[in-house]
């Protein structure tokens, strides 16, 4: 009998990390996870599989710790999904951006070679779609990069320095292109999850408004637990590769608010233009919906849309959950909330 395979996944506590952990546990995998000291540690989306995991304590700043971990742990899959994540903050804090998202990358590559595990370690870099900017839509592998964010600037170095290490060192190692990946675990300061609670509270009537940025920004909505499979058959191929992960389907911000609104009973109607604009219910004439500059990035992507062909012939990947269902789980765990 085969001993079963050992997974290390940077970023676990993420929404990316609880679905990948579920994933590969189901699988036989010994699992162990990244998370950063904190006075109120942050282990709810992982908590129903904390005791069958090995945590570690630790930074993706922190070189020696990361080198030592990746020693003591002899991973034979990476899985490096751990960023700061958050776009309109990445310009507020390019520096710790590009530290943790583009070194940490680059640090870890180094533990596997300096580890001369470059024949037993094979390594996933969480890539990420705003690596494209606003080159037309679709995106796929072949598109050029054009970063508009200091996260998409650190996220493209990550991504080169992923492409250089697997060239110059032989090492397995992938970069997951992931376009807009949503679910229940997605942190409140996305947009999706703050329309969804959002709408929670205005429906339970504990909240007046849902104030916006840009309602016509197009993105690729799909199911995160959906692409968790995409990432593994990456991993577990016998070619190294990068692969657009997407459902090939763009849609507006304005389109999930008007979904998240149907499935409370309230059909939103829109007056006004750019920064006037307002989403009412049309039954009462309340106003509900509100554009507010501050949510405006000091560069907006307005097209995101994936062409996930390559994933599909080689990985034989497919996304399965439709974005209509996508926002009914979300909007029904929303709904469950007792704290809005």
């Amino acid at each position: 009998m085969n001993a079963p395979k050992t997974a290390f996944i940077t970023g676990i506590t993420g929404q990316d990390g609880a679905y990948l952990t579920e994933y590969l546990l189901a699988k036989g995998y010994v699992v162990h996870g990244l998370v950063r000291r904190a006075s109120l540690p942050k282990l709810d989306r992982i908590e129903p599989f904390v005791d069958r995991i090995t945590l570690h304590y630790g930074d993706m700043t922190d070189t020696s710790n990361l080198i030592r971990l990746v020693s003591e742990i002899q991973p034979d899959e990476i899985y490096n999904l751990a960023a700061m994540s958050d776009v309109a903050v990445s310009f507020d804090t390019p520096e710790y951006t590009a530290n943790t998202d583009a070194l940490g990358t680059l640090r870890l590559l180094e533990a596997i070679r300096i580890l001369k595990l470059e024949n037993c370690t094979r390594f996933y870099q969480a890539s990420s779609s705003e690596l494209f900017g606003n080159t037309p839509a679709p995106q796929n592998e072949n598109t050029p990069l054009a970063p508009c964010s200091p996260y998409a600037c650190a996220k493209a170095y990550g991504y080169y320095i992923t492409q250089t290490y697997r060239a110059a060192y032989g090492i397995h190692a992938s970069n997951g292109i992931l376009f807009n990946h949503e679910s229940p675990l997605r942190g409140e300061e996305f947009v999706t999850q703050k329309i969804c609670r959002a709408v929670a509270a205005i429906h339970r009537g504990t909240q007046s408004t849902l104030s916006l940025g840009n309602l016509n920004a197009l993105r690729d909505w799909g199911h995160a637990r959906d692409y968790i499979d995409g990432m593994w058959k990456m991993v577990n191929h016998s070619d190294s590769g990068d692969y657009v992960l997407a459902t090939g389907e763009a849609r507006s911000v304005r389109e999930f608010v008007i979904f998240a609104f149907d499935h409370v009973g309230i059909t939103i109607e829109w007056r006004g233009q750019g920064s006037d604009e307002i989403g009412v219910n049309a039954q009462t004439g309340e106003t509900l919906v509100t554009v507010d500059s501050q949510f405006f990035r000091p560069v907006d992507v307005n097209h995101l849309c994936g062409d996930a062909s390559k994933a599909r012939e080689i990985l034989e990947w497919e996304p399965v959950t439709p974005f209509h269902d996508l926002v009914t789980e979300m909007m029904d765990e929303a709904l469950k909330e007792k704290t809005l």
